[in-house]
């Protein structure tokens, strides 16, 4: 079935962000979602082909999103993360990625039966890893800080090194087995394009970062500036040496990470929302572009068996034989060395590779296609379904109920993190004043001292464990900053605030902006601090069948109110102005009242002793 290429367009925005959704509706992982959309799409039922709708233009979109997902990842690569971490991510980066080669050379030519030329080339090729597939990944599966910076580093890291590995593997191939001239000025110029390539990067990067904190370049400009930047980056070294552009872009975006410029934030909310348009377009489109001769191919043994032998002994034994003596324990090696789906960058460059090889007279390079798809799939599905499961076994996720954390010591605060200790979640008080942390320390409750707008505060806090923030200071302004610095990152409906006393003028600037007020009802955070002073608690009560929440409501006190309510599943849920999710039976509700039932207790344990 042939289809205009606007059809096409459509069908690949809307099926990549519909898999985006229902992996995150149903917690699955989005990849393996969207690699099976694009094949029932596309090789299966035959709507689409993006590659015939596309035409030449198909390889130069997919090389410009791949580069600006690399930049998009490279932007989070601060130095700063580096600590304790640095000699274990420099060893698997660089002796774990040459172990890997080699390893993996030797398994494509005896097990997948490629000649040596070839299976260097894709061995080359397989070491990478990539944040197509390792960001998302990290997203859904709440790993331990160690393990994850490992994977997003090396993800990032080694990408570009495995394109150029390639390469260069093919630029030997051409010296040794070329009868013309000219070989060696070839080769030479290969490595003066990558390190021009890693300098041209670094330069557009510090020039990039310049010019923002001169004020060259307005705000409105910065994020379409940096779009067209990244491309030019990519570009002018990928131009010259295929490849070499991945290690321009990622110098540009580790350079920019390192600046400490003051602006970064901003166009890196507007990459990572453009990173997740690209991953979801990227792999709808490669899957539906595959044919179904490629598809029943990858069941041959000799692939399968290749593709097992890269997931079970390769990989573990180059990450193993890579990290003796850097620090990493025995379960960190493990999770580390079974978690490396391959993703885009293989895809794209693969196709590149077979088809110079082929032209060159390697016919077994048309294999490279298959054995690519095959390894991509069976990784992308293998390791986006047991990544969660393996790290929780080897006690190294931070998987269980949802954290809160909560800005701002004071009575109120504290008697509200104790509620959530009660019912078994992670809670943290964080304040900069060490004074008011004296409600905190008092009561026993995990605090935090700094300033949680802070850079310093982002390296030495792990946010990892909290998926709800509450705000609930006794400033306006600052509440509702911690609310709108957060909201990219937990989402409009995780982030809360408690204002101090109404102010109109204030008040109305400040629903304008941050997050949603707790509660239905419009309670300053002095009026509950009093409440606090006046003897009112936290209270649980269980929805059943006989007490349902109808019941609750008619004999809840004129005066209390409505905080939130716990699921049996371990959902949190909170009340909030704009709330509409109701509580049902089963649901346990956590309410603010006066102390009316522990008055009547004392009262009663009272008349008891005087009779």
């Amino acid at each position: 079935m042939e289809i205009s290429l606007l059809l096409a367009i459509m069908f690949i925005g809307v099926l990549g962000i519909g898999s985006q959704w229902v992996a995150w509706k149903f917690n699955l992982p989005a990849i393996v979602v969207m690699s099976i959309a694009g094949l029932v799409m596309g090789p299966f039922l035959g709507i689409m082909n993006p590659e015939e709708s596309f035409g030449p233009i198909y390889s130069p979109v997919i090389s410009v999103a791949v580069a600006i997902i690399l930049f998009e990842g490279s932007l989070n690569l601060s130095f700063k993360e580096l600590r304790g971490l640095g000699k274990p991510i420099f060893r698997i980066a660089t002796v774990g990625a040459f172990i890997a080669w080699i390893l993996g050379s030797l398994t494509a030519h005896y097990m997948a039966g490629l000649s040596w030329e070839v299976a260097f080339v894709i061995g080359g090729l397989f070491i990478v890893t990539g944040p197509t597939v390792i960001l998302p990944l990290l997203r859904q599966s709440k790993l331990k800080p160690r393990p994850a910076k490992i994977l997003k580093w090396e993800g990032i890291i080694v990408d570009p090194i495995g394109v150029l590995l390639a390469v260069f593997a093919f630029e030997i191939i051409t010296f040794f087995t070329s009868n013309e001239d000219g070989g060696g000025g070839r080769l030479l110029l290969f490595f003066v394009v990558a390190i021009f390539a890693a300098f041209f990067g670094w330069f557009c990067g510090r020039a990039t970062g310049w010019m923002f904190e001169t004020g060259y370049v307005p705000e409105f400009l910065k994020s379409p500036a940096v779009f067209v930047i990244v491309i030019f980056c990519f570009t002018l070294p990928d131009e010259i040496v295929r490849g070499a552009g991945l290690l321009s872009v990622t110098a540009m975006g580790m350079t920019l990470a390192n600046m400490g410029i003051t602006s970064l934030n901003d166009f890196r909310h507007f990459k990572e929302n453009i990173s997740v348009l690209l991953i979801s377009a990227i792999f709808i489109m490669l899957a539906s572009s595959l044919q179904m001769d490629t598809i029943i191919q990858i069941f041959q043994p000799n692939i399968i068996g290749y593709v097992l032998l890269m997931m079970f002994i390769v990989r573990p034994l180059s990450i193993f034989l890579s990290t003796i003596g850097s620090g990493l324990t025995t379960r960190e090696k493990t999770l580390v060395g079974w978690i490396a789906p391959r993703g885009i960058v293989a895809l794209t460059v693969s196709g590149y590779f077979a088809g110079v090889l082929n032209d060159a007279g390697y016919a077994d390079a048309e294999l490279l296609t298959t054995l690519t798809f095959g390894l991509v799939f069976f990784t992308v599905v293998a390791h986006g379904f047991t990544i969660a499961p393996l790290a929780k076994k080897l006690h190294l996720s931070l998987e269980g109920k949802s954290g809160i954390l909560v800005v701002g010591s004071n009575p109120f605060t504290v008697e509200l993190a104790k509620s959530f200790r009660k019912g078994s979640y992670p809670v943290l008080i964080v304040d900069s004043s060490w004074e008011r942390l004296r409600y905190a320390r008092n009561e026993g409750m995990p605090f935090y001292h700094g300033e949680i707008l802070s850079e310093q505060t982002e390296y030495n806090l792990d946010t990892i464990p909290y998926d709800f923030i509450i705000a609930a200071t006794d400033t306006y302004s600052y509440n509702s900053l911690v609310c709108t610095t957060f909201l990219p990152e937990y989402g409009r409906a995780n982030v809360f605030k408690v204002d101090p006393e109404k102010d109109k003028l204030n008040a109305d600037i400040a629903t304008k902006v941050g997050g949603r007020s707790l509660c239905r009802e419009d309670v300053s955070i002095g009026e509950f601090n009093e409440k606090i002073k006046r003897g009112y608690v936290f209270r649980q009560t269980a929805l059943t069948e006989r007490f349902n929440y109808s019941t609750f409501k008619k004999g809840l006190d004129d005066s209390a109110i409505l905080m939130y309510f716990m699921k049996p599943s371990g959902q949190i849920i909170f009340y909030a102005q704009d709330s509409r999710i109701q509580p049902v039976v089963g649901d346990m509700i956590v309410s603010f009242t006066p102390p009316t039932k522990e008055i009547k207790k004392i009262q009663h344990k009272l008349n008891n002793g005087n009779k």
